[in-house]
């Protein structure tokens, strides 16, 4: 029976096959069950991981204990490789968001792996790219939007940002991990998904959230913000 492979992570894709079994016999394995802690924030740390298996949750909590929550990784991605450039304590805790297997590569072997292949070193760029623009983009919802439309905006970035529709989610998350996502209540969720299940804007369907007409629901996110005027169409 073949071992575990790193052939679906993406940063990896282009690599010869040989330097990808090196690699693979580099890495440490492991299994996590839903919600295992696989590290804390402000760990010492310093590995890569890569999601074999499974999805993990990038968290971090407010001084009251609230989980907000800053990205998933699924299957094919990978994560902590701040710590693994820097040196610097981990900048967030990661939870196994469902059953999942992870492999691992210290610090070293990873800064290695970038100076002996380019193209690894671009998709890392590139990642740590989109984080930024992610926070950016996270950082002026936290300021400049209530509730309300932070739940809309995070229900939109489901949809993947489409502006037609309809777009179907599946699995749809739950609410509380909207409400993390979204820096508010669970409560909260639970009223807003209410209300645009009642507006057609969207509606369940087994698992899945599917939301009907994207663009519309941007409008009302815009509306709410009073970038439109009140008397704006929908």
């Amino acid at each position: 029976m073949a071992g575990p492979s790193l052939r679906g992570i993406a940063i990896l894709s282009d690599l010869p096959a040989e330097a990808l079994r090196e690699l693979e016999r580099g890495c440490q394995w492991h299994r996590y069950e839903r919600g295992k802690q696989i590290f804390d924030r402000a760990s010492l740390d310093r590995d890569v991981y890569f999601v074999v298996e499974g999805r993990v949750d990038i968290v971090d909590y407010s001084l009251t204990g609230r989980e907000v929550s800053y990205a998933s990784v699924a299957v094919g991605g990978f994560f902590g490789e701040l710590a693994a450039i820097d040196g610097e304590p981990r900048s967030a805790s990661v939870v196994a968001g469902t059953p999942s297997v992870i492999a691992t590569l210290d610090a070293a072997q990873f800064r290695t792996l970038l100076a002996r292949h380019p193209s690894v070193a671009m998709h890392v760029l590139e990642r740590l790219a989109r984080i930024v623009r992610s926070n950016n983009e996270r950082i002026m919802d936290l300021a400049t939007l209530g509730a309300v439309q932070r739940v809309h905006r995070e229900i939109l970035r489901l949809a993947g940002g489409k502006s037609v529709g309809p777009v179907t989610v599946d699995p749809a998350p739950t609410q509380s991990e909207i409400a993390r996502r979204a820096a508010t209540t669970r409560e909260t969720v639970a009223r807003v998904v209410s209300a645009l299940r009642h507006s057609g804007l969207v509606r369940r369907k087994g698992r899945a959230m599917i939301v009907d007409d994207p663009a519309a629901l941007g409008r009302s996110v815009a509306r709410l913000s009073g970038v439109l005027g009140p008397k704006a169409k929908a």
